[in-house]
């Protein structure tokens, strides 16, 4: 069924998919539908954490879940992702495997809390307190990188199709406010902006390449912010040319997460209306026209349509 825009959530053009991971003595199916990550063979994964947390095993399927929730909000998760279907990003769970036996300098444990005593009094007493601490801030720190390092392994373990639906999930949530500082991204409280600009541009740029036969170092990509989809004009000659774009950041989710970035020799900007396996978008025929309103149906050119959707006019 089709809805209209543009509240639509991000997700209404994509269609739901799938992927297996070793979980326990079998395999398991872990599926993205409608914006929300499920777990098929796991039926009640909250008791399941409450038993991990009295010292029973945890499933790599609630694992890999709550590594997913963790990140949909990450702006890393912009930078190590897919810029498109050519992006092969292939990590194997025998390579989680084997990175998780290494989790510490030298490929040995890290180290467990180390207990400290000192005496009551005396000079070093200040000194060796603030070394403890130090000590215990770093080894919080190492902790927390390897956490992260391992969950992202294991959300590209996932393939393409959670690649760009977890970047779509991101994008989705920093859109409307890309001015504000990026708290979990990278911690450095700086704006989320240039975050979001180089995500765009990045994924743009091989877009306009396969649209116009341009460089992708001479695409110039900036955030529309305010009403209206944007601006696309190509100036400039020779070396000197340059396309010049501004699209807001939500493109990425509503438009270049479905696969509707380039759609019959048509650079989409917006997606007017959606509902999966069609779509009503705005796209351009080339820079500088207006923006056309075209019918976009997802067929089955391709196999793995639900990972790579083929859209045709």
């Amino acid at each position: 069924m089709m809805k209209d825009g543009p509240n639509d959530p991000w997700f209404a053009s994509l269609p739901g998919c799938e992927a297996q991971l070793p979980c326990g003595s079998g395999r398991h199916v872990i599926r993205w539908e409608a914006g929300e990550l499920r777990l098929a063979d796991h039926a009640d994964p909250e008791a399941e954490l409450v038993l991990a947390a009295l010292g029973g095993e945890k499933a790599r399927c609630v694992e890999v879940a709550q590594a997913w929730a963790r990140h949909t909000e990450d702006l890393t998760v912009l930078a190590v992702g897919p810029r498109g279907p050519a992006d092969e990003i292939v990590v194997s769970w025998e390579d989680i495997d084997a990175a998780a036996q290494g989790v510490g300098r030298g490929g040995g444990p890290l180290p467990g809390p180390t207990r400290l005593t000192v005496p009551f009094s005396g000079p070093p007493v200040a000194a060796m307190a603030q070394a403890a601490a130090r000590r215990a801030q770093a080894q919080r720190g190492g902790e927390q990188a390897w956490q992260r390092r391992n969950d992202l392994l294991s959300l590209l373990a996932l393939g393409y199709g959670f690649q760009t639906r977890l970047i779509g999930q991101v994008v989705a949530a920093h859109a409307d406010r890309p001015d504000e500082e990026d708290e979990q991204g990278s911690g450095n409280g700086r704006s989320t902006g240039p975050a979001l600009t180089a995500a765009l541009a990045g994924r743009l740029a091989p877009v306009a390449e396969q649209w116009l036969g341009i460089d992708p170092d001479q695409v110039v990509v900036s955030l529309h912010r305010g009403a209206g989809w944007g601006s696309v004009e190509l100036t400039g000659r020779g070396e000197e040319r340059r396309l010049q774009v501004s699209l807001p950041a939500d493109w990425l989710a509503r438009v270049w997460a479905p696969g509707l970035a380039l759609v019959g020799r048509h650079l989409v900007v917006a997606v007017r209306r959606a509902g999966w396996p069609d779509a009503r978008v705005l796209a351009l025929s080339a820079p500088g026209r207006e923006p056309v309103s075209l019918q976009a149906h997802a067929g089955d050119g391709s196999s793995g349509a639900a990972d790579r959707p083929h859209w045709e006019i």
